[in-house]
């Protein structure tokens, strides 16, 4: 079922995606309500599942590592649970999908030079149950948005 969205809780959606830190007081005071009505709407928007979480974004660079590496992974279908929980543990994978295409996995990691990057490939390639694997690593990010898609923004209320 797809969620339905009013005016102030896209106008809720679209601070809190610009600043996950703005207080209830700002959105309120541009929606022209309190603060603990705005307060509720988020709650509301929690308890339905809309926002999962607000959280900080971490500029992995200024840490010491390098742009994230992708890895497309496939494996044997029948390993593939097994494949997931040995990748789980590898303290450097941030984000693991299943995906449908010519490979089921999507591997994104944050590692400290090229050098871990070629031990971290040998260490995925290894995996029983990887059959094949590509490797990608980013250059330079071009757009990245944390905002809502435009039809959202759009919509007439």
């Amino acid at each position: 079922m797809i969620a339905s969205l009013d005016r102030i809780e896209v106008l809720i959606l679209k601070k809190l995606l610009e600043d996950g830190r703005t207080s209830y007081k700002a959105i309120a005071k541009e929606a022209q309500l309190t603060d603990v009505a705005i307060r509720k709407r988020v709650d509301s928007l929690k308890r339905r599942g809309i926002i999962k979480a607000i959280r900080a974004e971490v500029n992995y660079g200024v840490l010491g590592f390098e742009k994230p590496v992708y890895l497309q992974l496939r494996t044997e279908l029948a390993q593939t649970k097994d494949v997931l929980k040995r990748i789980e543990s590898f303290e450097h994978v941030l984000e693991i999908y299943q995906v449908l295409g010519e490979y089921n996995l999507l591997v994104k990691a944050v590692l400290p030079d090229l050098s871990s990057v070629k031990d971290f490939v040998e260490r995925l390639s290894s995996i029983s149950g990887v059959m094949d694997m590509k490797t990608l690593v980013v250059l330079d990010e071009v757009r990245k948005t944390n905002t809502l898609p435009a039809s959202v923004m759009q919509k007439r209320f």
